[in-house]
């Protein structure tokens, strides 16, 4: 088995080198007098932690492995610890390996994620709400922060549309655990609004963008246009007095956001702000990776968000990923935000797809 570091020593010498680099940027007060910017370094310094053990730890075995091999020719003993010590090479060069791919560039962002109801009607609705709780408990167990930024009620429960910003308190990048949440979310259940028990079938399109900051998306106040009105609550009867709430329509693009969940006019057209930037930076990303190589384009379709992307079914207590085959028959725990063994199962395989892709 060849090793990474003779595949790609130009790469890990690089990620060494920045890896230092950060450190001892992060020892200098003065970088952390802007909070913003010690955050964003410190993050990436956490993702190049393990690259860095990993690499170390890899040398240290091969340095043991010679001195043991040196030993075992006057010593038989020494012979079994030299065998165990290849078997931990081996499990290292494939850690590195893994360590080494080409990663995604966002994955240390934090994300906005967007949930709107689809085919279904009221009970589409009523899912989308049962969706917002399961990520916003899953966030809870992660110790992630969370902000509702916009949100349209339904008549009879659950939200038409909501927008939600999810923010690490650490080191941890929410993109490159949530990334593969977007696309069409099924569920089959029996509506609480059906009298002869039959199970229908409702859609809500999950959206997950990498929110982006000011230095990543510039956005001319010129290409703006900003309407305000009355924030709107369930039936759309007026929730407030004022014109607080804001459509920012982005005239270059096309793009429209909104927000009301805020009381302040201003608040709220922060919040559309966010949305729009995350919303730019994702179709940026898109049209820099329809002219990428093959590589970088199955990363794309993987996390394709037209496709429907799991079901939800009620009667058998069962999730299914469609993507990975991945099947689980505890729903209640899902939806109560036990997100982990799916989005595990997405990255195995996300990781598996490079591997193969660089073999």
């Amino acid at each position: 088995m060849s090793s990474p570091t003779d595949a790609a020593p130009d790469r890990l010498r690089g990620l060494l080198e920045e890896h230092a680099a950060l450190e001892t940027e992060l020892a200098d007060p003065a970088v952390h007098a802007d909070q913003a910017r010690a955050r964003r370094l410190g993050r990436r310094y956490a993702r190049l932690a393990p690259v860095v053990e990993t690499a170390r730890a890899l040398d240290a075995a091969r340095d043991d492995l010679d001195a043991a091999r040196e030993l075992a020719a006057e010593d038989p003993a020494f012979a079994e610890e030299a065998r165990g010590l290849e078997a931990r090479i081996d499990e290292l060069t494939d850690r590195l390996r893994e360590l080494l791919l080409p990663k995604d560039p966002d994955d240390d962002k934090d994300v906005i994620l967007e949930i709107k109801a689809g085919e279904g009607g009221a009970e589409s609705a009523l899912f989308a709400g049962d969706l917002l709780r399961m990520y916003l408990r899953y966030a809870e167990r992660r110790g992630w922060a969370t902000e509702v930024l916009d949100a349209v009620p339904a008549e009879l429960g659950g939200y038409k549309d909501v927008s939600i910003a999810v923010k690490s308190r650490t080191d941890e990048g929410i993109w490159s655990r949530l990334k593969f949440e977007g696309g069409v979310h099924r569920v089959q259940r029996v509506p609480v609004t059906e009298s002869q028990g039959r199970i229908h079938t409702s859609a809500v399109g999950v959206l997950v963008l990498p929110e982006a900051e000011e230095v990543d998306v510039t956005v001319d106040p010129n290409d703006l246009r900003v309407d305000v009105f009355r924030s709107s609550g369930p039936g759309g009867q007026s929730v407030n007095t004022t014109d607080s709430a804001v459509r920012i329509t982005h005239l270059p693009t096309g793009i429209v956001v909104s927000s009301q969940n805020e009381k302040s006019q201003l608040q709220n057209r922060e919040s559309a702000l966010r949305v729009l930037r995350s919303r730019l930076l994702a179709a940026a990303r898109e049209e820099a990776a329809a002219t990428a190589s093959d590589q970088r384009r199955s990363q794309v379709r993987t996390v394709d968000r037209s496709e429907r992307v799991r079901t939800y079914n009620f009667p058998e207590s069962r999730i299914s990923d469609h993507r990975v085959g991945f099947k689980a028959h505890n729903l209640d725990a899902v939806l109560d935000g036990e997100l982990d063994p799916v989005i595990d199962a997405l990255t195995r395989a996300h990781t598996a797809e490079l591997l193969a892709a660089g073999s």
